[in-house]
C-alpha cells in the first residue's frame, strides 16, 4: 500500500513540475495546483495510513493521528484560495500583455499585430 500511495504522489509530482516547465500561463497554474496536490497526501501518509483505526484515544487500540488531516484539511483551504488568486494575475497579465506566455516575451502578440496591419 505503502509503494502504491509513494509512487502515485511521484506521478502526480512528476506531472507537476513537467506542467510547471510549459510556457503558457494556464498550464503553470494546473502544475502548481497539482503540486499541491501532491504535498496534501504526502502529508496525510506521513500521518500513517490507518486502517478501521479510531481518531479517538479510547483504549489501547491504534488510533490515527488527526494532526496530518488538519493539517491537509488547512492546506486545501489555502490551496483554493492560492488557485483564485494566481488564475486573476494570470488573466490580468494577459489582458495587460496581450500574451500569456509566463516569461513575459510578447513577439507572438507583435507578430499577430504585423500581420493583422498587412491583412
Amino acid at each position: 500500500m505503502e509503494f502504491l500511495v509513494a509512487t502515485g504522489i511521484g506521478w502526480v509530482t512528476a506531472c507537476a513540475i513537467y506542467l510547471m516547465l510549459r510556457g503558457r500561463s494556464f498550464p503553470v497554474v494546473l502544475g502548481l495546483t497539482l503540486l499541491g496536490y501532491a504535498v496534501n497526501v504526502f502529508i496525510f501518509a506521513m500521518g500513517r495510513l490507518w486502517s478501521a483505526a479510531a481518531p479517538i484515544l479510547v483504549s489501547d487500540a491504534p488510533v490515527a493521528d488527526p494532526l496530518p488531516q488538519a493539517l491537509v484539511l488547512t492546506a486545501i483551504v489555502i490551496g483554493f484560495a492560492t488557485t483564485g488568486f494566481v488564475i486573476e494575475l494570470a488573466l490580468r497579465s494577459r489582458h495587460d500583455n496581450r500574451t500569456d506566455h509566463v516569461d513575459g516575451t510578447t513577439w507572438h502578440a507583435e507578430r499577430d499585430e504585423q500581420r493583422e496591419g498587412r491583412a
